[in-house]
């Protein structure tokens, strides 16, 4: 069991390389070195491992046996592909949640879309990224589809990091605005249009991903001291 501290360290060094990544300062495929960087924010490496693994959960990183941690280069066909299945199944999840939809489902949803907007407003970039995916999955839980919610899960987690750093924060409100419109459609049981602007809302999250960023460096300190 980790005490305060270390869950406090462990937590600063996700956020730093979060944020290295999602802003560009770090290159896909660059090597983590365990040892640079226990040494950069002075704590040990079963810190840095631990940091590391948890990076490596959210797919931000890969760990390779006897090779070590690197930043993860996601494939913007594997993304594509990923949003091709993910509109398959959430137009059936759509028809089939206005089926069953209750007021407390629709509560459930609005409070989340509530979350996200939150998130957008205050620049939460991971935050956002992980609310706006969540809506996903949380309506698939709402229908108590466990099967369901976990592919999801596993296919929204295959595309975050494309989403985490190409996503522009309007194209962020944009989704949560979408959001508020297919909650107002499953509300109202309009079957059709909430088909219609679930499969609109999976297409324009795909368009609105940019990928002229600026060129990062695989330099660790340089990205880490911006």
């Amino acid at each position: 069991m980790m005490n305060a501290m270390e869950t406090s360290s462990t937590a600063q060094i996700v956020g730093s390389l979060t944020r290295a990544i999602v802003e560009h300062r770090l290159r896909p495929g660059t090597k983590l070195a365990e040892q640079k960087l226990a040494d950069h924010f002075g704590v040990s490496r079963t810190l840095v491992r631990q940091a590391l693994f948890q990076l490596s959960q959210n797919r931000l990183i890969r760990l390779e046996p006897a090779r070590g941690a690197f930043v993860a280069a996601p494939s913007v066909d594997e993304a594509k592909q990923v949003f091709a299945v993910r509109r398959m199944l959430e137009v059936e999840m759509t028809r089939a949640f206005v089926r069953q939809v209750t007021p407390g489902k629709i509560k459930a949803l609005r409070e989340h879309v509530a979350q996200e907007k939150q998130a957008v407003a205050n620049q939460d970039v991971p935050g956002r990224t992980e609310l706006l995916g969540d809506f996903h999955v949380r309506m698939a839980e709402l229908m108590h589809n466990h099967v369901l919610a976990e592919l999801l899960r596993e296919l929204i987690s295959r595309c975050a990091l494309i989403t985490l750093m190409y996503q522009s924060t309007t194209a962020a409100a944009h989704s949560n605005g979408e959001h508020v419109e297919i909650v107002k459609a499953l509300a109202a049981r309009d079957e059709a249009l909430a088909v219609r602007l679930m499969d609109e809302h999976l297409l324009h999250v795909e368009a609105g991903l940019t990928f002229d960023r600026q060129r990062p460096t695989n330099d660790l300190s340089l990205a880490l001291s911006s």
